[in-house]
């Protein structure tokens, strides 16, 4: 699409789509550069970059480039992003979708959240179908999607070995979430959390940024909610969702009803339908 040639992973600054950082953006190296740097960003493009060229968790550093360079063979002849990545959608969403991280040959890919694997075709799709994106699908950076009043976070930012990030690695990334979080929320009034792990991100963020979360802890469950308050009183709705992994897609515990009947709702709760 750019006509450039890229290596894997793909530098900061060498013209991928949408990439956020440049040659010269600071790179977290340890957990306490993340806490600093994301408690300072002072907009969505500053944390962006910054989160893109995270080096602070050295397991899953080496796992990221090392998938980037060894190649699914059936994307052999792709470059692939390899690096952690940024939330993406509307700077000003009603809706925020909560995931856990990105897909080795997916995400780490593209440099897109959700795209390029099926766990993406399915939420791509619902959200097309259900008038929050507007294309069917997302194929890498740059295709042209553009997500409606909506935005897709993942708790951890860069694609953990068989997608199961470590409690230290949870905590050391968690300052990034905080800070979009922080940067999102004023217009939030829908988060829909895939999965158990976007759930328990979602009410252990809110309650650090001083929501008003119901006790005892609410249970995840499909079609689940939970009613938060912002620290100005304003009522946000907290929905739960069946990941759209492959696991659930393929076995039918998510069908594509289920799917697009709790995402429905999330658009119609955040006043998108």
């Amino acid at each position: 699409m750019t006509g450039n040639l890229f290596v894997s992973p793909v530098p900061p600054g060498t013209g991928w789509p949408d990439a956020p950082a440049t040659p010269s953006t600071r790179s977290a190296d340890d957990a306490a550069d993340v806490t600093t740097w994301a408690a300072q960003a002072a907009t969505l493009d500053e944390l962006s970059a910054e989160v893109s060229v995270c080096r602070a968790c050295p397991r899953l550093t080496a796992w990221r480039e090392t998938v980037a360079l060894e190649k699914r063979r059936a994307f052999a002849d792709q470059p692939y992003w390899g690096r952690p990545i940024p939330g993406w959608g509307d700077p000003h969403p009603r809706l925020l979708l909560m995931g856990l991280a990105p897909a080795a040959n997916g995400a780490n890919r593209t440099g897109r959240i959700f795209t390029g694997d099926r766990s993406g075709d399915w939420l791509f799709a619902s959200l097309h179908r259900t008038g929050l994106a507007t294309r069917h699908s997302s194929e890498h950076a740059g295709d042209g999607q553009q997500l409606l009043s909506t935005r897709i976070l993942c708790t951890v930012r860069c694609a953990p070995p068989d997608n199961k990030p470590t409690v230290a690695e949870r905590a050391t990334c968690a300052p990034w979430l905080l800070a979009e979080w922080r940067l999102v929320m004023p217009t939030v009034r829908v988060v829909l959390a895939l999965g158990t792990y976007g759930w328990d991100a979602s009410l252990r963020t809110a309650r650090e940024l001083g929501y008003g979360v119901p006790s005892p802890k609410p249970r995840f469950g499909h079609g689940a909610h939970a009613e938060l308050r912002t620290p100005e009183g304003e009522p946000v709705t907290l929905l739960g969702c069946y990941h759209p992994s492959q696991q659930n897609t393929s076995t039918g515990r998510l069908t594509t009803v289920m799917l697009d009947t709790v995402m429905a709702r999330a658009g119609d709760l955040a006043g998108l339908r």
